[in-house]
């Protein structure tokens, strides 16, 4: 049929490329910056003087706001769009937010209300990102301001408190006072006192800096893949594709043989009933084999041509070979139990494809965000495949998880089979 029509074999190959690609894009877009509301409720001005250094308010939230999209709203609007979902969450400025920043006695707080579940963990940490990356900003302005203080302390002088004018002895005014008293104990004391004093507060600047920073993160220059290269994309394009061959061809192949009442007469003594299971098995693990391996050429050829760093590890593609033929027997029994099941041909290829996206799609969830669709992927053989894929291609040490996955494939494709076998008598009425 296949060699009747180039045209279905072009689009049989080339659909599930699309759809892995199509894949790679909706994740590519979980990772793109959630919608926040800013509601200000303090009216925050254009510009705000904090400890000496002057802040443009729109251009500082616009530079530290880099993982979230924010949107100024009214309260209103902030809680509507909040509760049908057009925001994950919103970032209140509260009534005195700008008095506590610049008296810089109390600390002026941000309401953060987020919507349940879903990615609202992850907006909180970005959110909170938000947050750190605003305290670092200000706490040059805070230490200047302490430090301003500590020098009035250390040598005396006018300032400012609170905005109110002040003026403070300072521990030079008070030695000088003490060398002025008469010798004895209690002056020997003070002097003491004032001594001890001059030399802590000397290291007053150095101890704030490393309090406001008790860890500094040094950044290093970008390595690795990108993640349209990575190891990830990789392994998610081969399980796809060939999920989504091995099901159609082993479904539509064991259908056909019916419509075109070969079954009936190869069963008459000719081949025995699990005969003709294992040849659409057989015939689903080569296809695997071959078109993975295909893909697995084009895309390493990419990594070298591009000269990303680490390259593809060709050494290990005999593994990858022999996991795509355990992943194309075991999705080829589970299209062999559709096709047995759906009867006729174009209602098993009908129903193989339907099954391609819920299969790829449970296997993209994490089982940390919902345990049931991992419970379940794990009894279909396409994340097994991926696991497979990437331990092949890229862990340090794969072994103990490549005979884990294998177990699993093997497994699941004994089982498919012999339910694909019994099922196999519905093709005979």
């Amino acid at each position: 049929m296949l060699r009747r029509s180039p045209l279905l074999l072009a689009v049989l190959l080339t659909y599930p490329l699309v759809i892995a690609v199509l894949v790679g894009l909706v994740a590519g877009y979980a990772n793109t910056k959630p919608r926040v509301a800013l509601v200000d409720l303090d009216h925050l001005p254009k510009t705000i003087t904090v400890g000496g250094h002057l802040f443009h308010v729109d251009a500082t939230i616009d530079e530290i706001a880099r993982n979230v999209k924010l949107v100024r709203l009214s309260p209103h609007e902030a809680e509507q769009q909040l509760r049908i979902g057009r925001l994950v969450a919103t970032l209140t400025v509260p009534p005195g937010f700008v008095a506590d920043l610049k008296g810089q006695v109390v600390s002026p707080r941000l309401i953060l209300q987020a919507a349940q579940g879903g990615i609202a963990p992850r907006v909180t940490q970005q959110v909170q990102a938000l947050v750190y990356e605003l305290n670092r900003r200000l706490q040059d302005a805070y230490i200047g301001t302490n430090l301003g203080y500590m020098q009035l302390i250390l040598h005396g002088g006018s300032g400012e408190f609170l905005g109110r004018p002040i003026h403070v002895l300072g521990l030079d005014g008070a030695q000088a006072i003490v060398a002025g008293l008469p010798p004895g104990a209690r002056r020997a004391a003070l002097a003491d006192f004032v001594h001890d004093a001059r030399l802590a507060l000397a290291q007053t600047g150095n101890a704030l800096r490393a309090t406001a920073n008790p860890i500094a993160l040094e950044q290093a220059p970008e390595r690795g893949r990108t993640w349209a290269l990575s190891a990830q994309v990789q392994a998610y394009a081969l399980g796809l594709t060939i999920t989504f061959l091995s099901l159609v061809l082993a479904a539509g192949a064991l259908a056909a043989e019916r419509d075109e009442n070969v079954i009936g007469r190869l069963a008459r003594g000719l081949v025995r009933l699990w005969e003709l299971v294992a040849a659409k098995v057989a015939l689903a693990a080569v296809v695997a084999a071959v078109l993975g391996l295909g893909i697995a050429v084009v895309f390493g050829a990419i990594i070298e041509i591009g000269g990303v760093t680490g390259g593809e590890p060709w050494q290990r593609v005999p593994l990858l070979v022999v996991g795509l033929a355990l992943a194309g027997a075991a999705l080829g029994a589970l299209g062999s139990l559709i096709g047995a099941v759906a009867r006729e041909a174009r209602a098993a290829s009908l129903v193989a494809v339907l099954l391609v996206m819920p299969i790829v799609f449970l296997g993209l969830v994490p089982p940390e965000i919902a345990p049931a669709a991992g419970w379940v992927s794990d009894a279909l053989p396409f994340a097994h495949a991926v696991r497979f894929f990437v331990a092949a291609l890229y862990d340090a040490s794969p072994w103990e998880r490549l005979w884990r996955e294998t177990l699993w494939l093997a497994g699941l494709g004994l089982g498919f089979g012999v339910l694909a076998r019994r099922a196999m008598t519905r093709l005979l009425a």
